[in-house]
């Protein structure tokens, strides 16, 4: 079987090392990879969805996962399916639950996905006098994709202010900010729920806990993502039922509603609050880093899970009973400005899973090359256990200017 996974950071590392530990005959490619997907398959190079399309059609691929958001949002499903060639993934008019804040947020609205209080904008001056005269803190978005990087978390007015000046009229997202979306601040804890779309039902899969800040306990600056643990630990049994009342139900029905019937990955970003689990966002596509550590405790063929979900068959998911905790090892400096290039020692000493997110390989050996670099995953029968395995192995790999959380996974 020919599968080409499209990315090329530690997700796509994963997917890849899913695939192949279950169906070790495949013949992956990537587009673009990395050094830890060249290990495991051949790294191509193609950027545009036609050259993309081409490849497929003349290698006769058998299944295409998408890695990379803006690509959806561009429409590569539509073409691809135009072709005659199967992948999995939102087409474009689904996609826009990802690639349009604003749009996510009327859907929600629409078919009453319980989710935080907002108005959208697309002016400075509307959106400044509306910013003024709300509670803090207060949240401001750019509407369209911008890395991970277009949310503002602004503790007054003068933070509000300034977010919406480099938004609107700096235009520092380009046409991401065109418009904005201001919306209420809840109080809570995260938690970040994946699942897979057949058309006929939204099946979730055991629930994560991300770790977005650079700095222990949750503080400096957002990042993509420095660790995740799953199962969340502080998701619990009344979450799950407060999650498919509020949040999963009305998704599908406002999907069904909508004639958005793709075959793909729905992530659903959540808060919990006092007052009930609330969506604060999608993803139409598997997280980052939430795969590295959901992926291996995953019991199916994750093959057979993505074809049935292409065909419109019914999914039934195992896992292991199991804890993992994946942290992100990333280079000194990031989310803002690091130096690359340097050499990664010590990865033959691990005795645990890891992923390859930002490294490029020459004469065998891996360079850094992004700011994140690489996810060392334990696996245990328990939280401490796999947390402990994590961070034992992630000690005995180095590269210059390396850094790390220390407190991925503890309660």
């Amino acid at each position: 079987m020919n599968v080409l996974i499209i990315g090329n950071g530690g997700r796509e590392h994963a997917i890849g090392w899913k695939i192949k530990k279950d169906n070790p005959d495949a013949k992956l490619y990537f587009s673009t990879g990395n050094g830890g997907t060249a290990k495991i398959g051949k790294n191509i190079n193609f950027g545009t969805i036609e050259e993309l399309a081409d490849f497929s059609e003349k290698k006769q691929m058998d299944l295409t996962i998408v890695g990379s958001e803006a690509l959806l949002v561009d429409g590569i499903v539509n073409v691809f399916q135009e072709k005659g060639l199967r992948i999995l993934g939102p087409d474009k008019k689904s996609a826009q639950l990802e690639g349009s804040k604003e749009f996510a947020k009327k859907f929600m609205s629409k078919y009453g996905v319980k989710t935080a209080k907002y108005k959208t904008f697309n002016n400075y001056t509307d959106a400044n006098n509306y910013a003024q005269n709300q509670k803090y803190p207060l949240v401001i978005k750019a509407d369209g994709l911008a890395a991970g990087k277009g949310v503002f978390i602004c503790k007054d007015e003068f933070e509000a202010e300034k977010a919406l000046d480099e938004i609107l009229n700096k235009q520092i997202f380009g046409s991401a900010g065109n418009h904005v979306v201001i919306e209420e601040y809840l109080v809570g804890f995260e938690a970040s729920i994946l699942s897979i779309y057949n058309g006929n039902e939204i099946i979730p899969f055991i629930s994560a806990k991300d770790h977005k800040k650079i700095g222990n306990g949750e503080l400096g600056l957002n990042t993509g993502g420095m660790g995740v643990v799953s199962p969340n630990p502080f998701f619990k049994d009344k979450h799950w039922e407060a999650f498919n009342k509020d949040i999963l139900q009305p998704t599908l029905e406002g999907l069904k509603a909508e004639n958005m019937n793709f075959s793909g990955i729905i992530f659903f970003g959540l808060m919990i609050t006092q007052d009930g689990v609330y969506l604060l966002e999608y993803n139409m596509r598997m997280g980052d880093p939430e795969t590295q550590a959901i992926l291996p405790l995953l019991e199916n063929n994750i093959l057979d899970v993505f074809n049935d979900a292409i065909d419109n068959k019914p999914i039934y998911l195992n896992w292991q009973n199991k804890h993992s905790v994946c942290v992100v090892l990333a280079s000194g400096g990031y989310p803002l400005n690091y130096d690359s290039g340097f050499e990664i020692k010590g990865l033959q000493k691990a005795t645990c899973l890891y992923f390859i997110a930002g490294a490029f390989l020459n004469n065998n050996i891996l360079y850094t090359s992004g700011g994140r670099v690489l996810n060392v995953v334990g696996i245990g029968n328990s939280l401490e256990e796999a947390r402990k395995i994590a961070y034992q192995n992630i000690e005995k790999i180095h590269f210059d200017y390396n850094y790390y959380r220390t407190d991925i996974g503890e309660i």
